[in-house]
């Protein structure tokens, strides 16, 4: 049976818990009934920590690598499908759930953009140590404590602060992870650079288009934001600013053959209108693609 979460209440009666607040709630998944999986549909934000393996997860292409001491972030409109329906288990952990009105007036609204974790939609989800899990259980605690005060002005201030602190731990949990999973992350480079080399080898310039961010992210499994994140931590650049200089680069190469028009490359390359790739090789380049040609 597909589950569809629209309310706090929803999760919290889904979940055997009580509703102090309508628009926040922190979750012991302890005290939940034992289950089936079910896919889920979600309005709202979720932070899952699991304290044992139960369920697999597939979120978005993959299956989460989704152990003890994992954290899975889930923004309004996701999906997540747990894969062994016929097996009943108990859920154990805690989360954080949130509707995106709490947000509403408060100085987080405008961050939760750059939170970019909650739009990562395949296989990565955040593992912490013993240390960081302390810190995350004390957030917990913190939000929890405010839900079972009685409602003053202060409240709402003092929620969303402890959950931004949080997330701002979440930030620096997944900067480390990024560095401890150096070889993982040199791989997905590598990757990265044969479909790139590949795009422009083949006819899929001519045929697709610009190469996009979207497009080598799908084809290594990985959401956009994450693939983007990973690429600027390892290179310093964007992902759409490596992708451009590989353009350039091979732009430099082709322009030596005086057999093609300037409009010919630019197709080549993938831009629908010569104009626009121009506008990039100066940018990048500081001359246009002509002066380019007659200087070399």
């Amino acid at each position: 049976m597909d589950l569809d979460f629209k309310t706090v209440s929803d999760y919290n009666r889904f979940n055997q818990h009580e509703t102090f607040h309508p628009l926040v709630n922190v979750i012991d998944f302890s005290k939940a009934d034992r289950r089936t999986g079910n896919k889920m549909y979600f309005d709202l934000y979720c932070v899952f920590l699991k304290d044992v393996k139960c369920g697999d997860l597939k979120y978005g292409k993959q299956t989460y690598d989704y152990q003890e001491g994992t954290l899975v972030f889930v923004s309004p409109g996701q999906v997540i499908d747990v894969l062994n329906k016929t097996d009943e288990y108990q859920p154990m952990g805690h989360g954080l759930v949130f509707h995106p009105d709490l947000l509403l007036g408060s100085p987080l609204a405008k961050l939760m953009d750059d939170y970019s974790f909650f739009n990562y939609q395949s296989s990565e989800a955040l593992h912490i140590s013993q240390k960081e899990k302390q810190i995350v259980m004390d957030c917990f605690a913190k939000i929890n404590f405010e839900l079972q005060q009685n409602v003053d002005k202060h409240s709402k201030k003092l929620i969303t602060s402890n959950i931004e602190l949080f997330l701002n731990y979440c930030d620096r949990f997944y900067d480390r992870q990024f560095i401890t999973r150096e070889h993982i992350n040199s791989d997905i480079l590598s990757e990265f650079e044969i479909l790139l080399n590949d795009y422009f080898k083949s006819d899929k310039a001519t045929e697709i288009g610009f190469p996009m961010v979207q497009y080598f992210a799908e084809h290594l499994n990985l959401s956009s934001n994450y693939f983007g994140d990973l690429i600027k931590k390892e290179t310093g650049k964007s992902a759409q600013d490596y992708i451009q200089s590989k353009v350039i680069n091979v732009a430099k190469e082709r322009i030596h053959d005086e057999s093609k028009s300037i409009s010919e490359i630019s197709y080549e390359l993938g831009f629908s209108y010569p104009q626009h790739f121009t506008r990039l090789f100066k940018q990048k380049v500081g001359v246009s693609p002509k002066e380019y040609r007659s200087l070399n």
